[in-house]
């Protein structure tokens, strides 16, 4: 394996932290930043407390490249959601500022330095909610598509300077983002760690797991679709 230092953003819980937790285990130097503190404490590892919605989070990002890097590799995690209030749309705002701003203003600081170099891997973890129209968490699946489709334009123009980007498209993982009453093929955050140093690995630029979910979300998709031109 030759990426041994990473950056992880927003890995304070969640996959973000399983994944913190199994990279260090395999012998990486990771670098973790969260709006909150970890509760992981490992030799290997280096938390640093930042807001990606913040204005200064750009300057704190590349002070902490400057110090630590440079990076082998960096996960975006960090992301939210929340149901649709059509009297508290700024919490959608809010949604895109974490899921699709925040990644933005990561690789800002990130990808040029890697590009330059001519070596790195940028992951982001999306969502299989990216081919679906949400009447309950719009702007969840709307930034997710957003997301993926940015990251996956920018990996076909990435690789011609060796940076690799994987778009890495989850279903249901057991974490307090999945609220939903039915979470078909539900995987641990275990699990989805796992996937994430596969990725890692393997460097693709679309994975999607489970498999299985994604035939659910195609025959969703059929379904919204029509629902949508009957109006």
């Amino acid at each position: 394996m030759e990426e041994r230092h990473i950056l992880l953003v927003g890995c304070s819980d969640g996959i973000g932290l399983a994944t913190a937790r199994r990279l260090v285990g395999r012998g990486w130097t990771v670098t973790g930043i969260s709006r909150r503190g970890s509760p992981l404490a490992a030799p290997r590892y280096l938390h640093v407390v930042a807001d990606v919605t913040s204005e200064n989070y750009p300057d704190t990002l590349a002070s902490v490249l400057l110090r630590r890097g440079p990076f082998d590799a960096c996960i975006y995690c960090a992301g939210i959601g929340c149901l649709f209030d059509v009297d508290h749309i700024e919490n959608d705002e809010r949604v895109f500022d974490v899921n699709v701003r925040g990644a933005l203003r990561t690789a800002r600081v990130v990808l040029p330095p890697m590009a330059a170099a001519g070596r790195g891997h940028f992951v982001v973890l999306s969502s299989q909610a990216d081919e679906l129209v949400s009447a309950d968490a719009a702007s969840y699946a709307a930034s997710k598509a957003a997301m993926s489709a940015y990251f996956e334009g920018i990996g076909l123009s990435l690789r011609r300077q060796g940076v690799a980007v994987t778009n890495l498209r989850f279903g249901f993982v057991d974490t307090k983002m999945a609220r939903a009453k039915i979470k078909p093929f539900c995987m641990t955050v275990d699990k989805a760690a796992a996937i994430v140093e596969d990725c890692l690995m393997a460097r693709p630029l679309r994975h999607t797991r489970p498999r299985r979910m994604a035939i659910v979300v195609g025959i969703l998709r059929i379904l919204q679709r029509w629902r949508i031109r009957l109006g």
